[in-house]
């Protein structure tokens, strides 16, 4: 796969997440949350609030990454496991939102910090993944990691109705003949679902580290680990 890909990369970024900017950001990021702890809804505050500083679908979309109430910031820190307890049974993987982080990383697009502490890209699945030559990368990042902190299995769960998730699956099991992991992928109709519901779960999806019974910050252990030179907006103050 010679063609070079950027995931997630978009060149407006520079000026959209410029020092003048997280200056505003961070100061919207305080008024949402000040907003969503008193019980806002915050689709219709991160509405107002873009609209009242003209913010960028991107901006806006960092904000909605980055943000969440106190309440659900407790609980969310009180679900993560420490990586010294990854060698301790199975881990159950967000693989999109773990693989997809990555290629975004890798590719020098931009990536949010989110008040709960886990890393989030803005890439987007909207039903639509091609592999890209970053994919390549960050499955050998994965089982460098896992390899490292003595996995004894990992299974990841992918959304078939994604397009190249079939694609994906086998160029997962391909990477696994190298690792020293049992490794297993299955496709399901919604990998949320099933996550959600599961301990010693990686994933930084919002929805499943609020229902899931605990989780590893993953996919900033690999970047932070990694990925030295990647894109990191931190609008926490």
């Amino acid at each position: 796969m010679n063609k070079i890909s950027k995931r997630g990369f978009d060149e407006s970024d520079k000026h959209w997440f410029s020092r003048k900017e997280l200056i505003r950001l961070v100061k919207a990021q305080e008024e949402i949350e000040w907003l969503i702890n008193r019980d806002y809804k915050i689709d219709p505050v991160a509405t107002f609030v873009g609209d009242r500083y003209q913010f960028s679908i991107r901006q806006r979309d960092a904000l909605k990454r980055a943000v969440c109430t106190d309440e659900k910031n407790r609980i969310r820190q009180s679900k993560i496991l420490s990586l010294d307890k990854i060698n301790e049974g199975i881990i159950y993987i967000d693989g999109f939102n773990l693989i997809i982080a990555l290629e975004v990383a890798l590719s020098g697009g931009t990536l949010v910090i989110g008040r709960d502490g886990n890393i989030r890209d803005l890439a987007g699945l909207r039903g639509t993944y091609k592999i890209i030559d970053k994919t390549e990368e960050a499955l050998n990042l994965i089982g460098k990691f896992f390899n490292k902190y003595k996995a004894p299995k990992i299974k990841f769960y992918l959304d078939a109705p994604v397009s190249n998730s079939g694609n994906l699956r086998y160029k997962i099991l391909e990477h696994a003949k190298e690792w020293k992991i049992e490794t297993e992928v299955e496709l399901v109709k919604n990998a949320d679902v099933i996550l959600e519901k599961l301990d010693r779960v990686v994933s930084s999806d919002a929805v499943i580290v609020d229902k899931c019974i605990s989780y590893f910050n993953v996919a900033r252990s690999i970047i932070e680990e990694y990925i030295k030179d990647c894109n990191i907006v931190n609008l926490n103050g």
